[in-house]
């Protein structure tokens, strides 16, 4: 059974912390990527990630294995199209270490629709962040929470929700706005563009290259989301103010 953190004693006294562990995600029996996780729905993490990465464009068969004590999730095939010679690591404080430049994305997603327009008051903020671990939001325009995950990387846990909302038949997420409980970074707007989602709200700070990303994307980015605040950094058309 998964588990999300785990006791440990310190200074005389127990605590608890987030668990870390590595899962390696297999097409067809090939090894492709080693990402670094909180274990817990795994098939979606594998799903979502792959989809994000264009190596998917629907939902596929997939689940553990035997080996590593259930730390490897088989997917089935084919890709989408091929990875080539590249494999990946990601870790759970950083997306595709490595990853390319805005040409990168733009190969891999549509232009966002126009998406919902949203008073600014429901980005303010959807939900507390959690301590040890990050967590993703789906949420619908009204700001009905639709699906979340945790997980102690950022982009880990959006691959999660991603992968879910992909076996769900629901994406692209046109309608959706995701939220995030951590800083906005490159990893998580590519995979928010990806998906379709015309909105991503986060408690922490975009880097530029979210900014630039978002912009050129058409998304509509929220930073600093927290305490009754938020940023708008681009396309301020969907946020209604007042």
């Amino acid at each position: 059974m998964a588990y999300t953190f785990t006791k440990v004693e310190h200074d005389g006294r127990d605590d608890v912390v987030a668990v870390e562990e590595p899962l390696e995600i297999r097409v067809d029996g090939v090894p492709l990527v080693v990402t670094m996780r909180t274990p817990g729905h795994d098939e979606e993490l594998a799903l979502g990630f792959l989809y994000g990465e264009g190596l998917i464009d629907r939902p596929h068969a997939a689940g553990p294995t035997e080996d590593f004590a259930g730390n490897t999730v088989e997917v089935a095939g084919p890709l989408a199209r091929d990875p080539g010679e590249r494999r990946f690591y990601t870790t759970s404080s950083c997306g595709v270490c490595g990853k390319g430049a805005l040409e990168e994305v733009a190969v891999h997603s549509a232009p966002l629709p126009q998406g919902p327009q949203v008073p600014r008051s429901l980005l303010q903020p959807a939900f507390e962040r959690t301590g040890g671990v990050h967590a993703t939001g789906l949420f619908d325009a009204d700001g009905g929470l639709l699906l979340a995950n945790e997980d102690v990387g950022r982009h880990n846990a959006m691959d999660k929700v991603i992968g879910r909302a992909l076996l769900d038949g629901a994406v692209p997420l046109g309608e959706r706005i995701l939220c995030v409980s951590g800083r906005l970074s490159f990893e998580l707007v590519q995979k928010a563009a990806v998906a379709g989602a015309p909105i991503l709200v986060g408690v922490g700070a975009p880097s530029s290259l979210a900014i630039s990303l978002a912009d050129d994307r058409g998304m509509t980015l929220c930073g600093f989301a927290r305490r009754g605040n938020v940023n708008v950094y681009t396309h301020p058309e969907r946020v209604l103010d007042g």
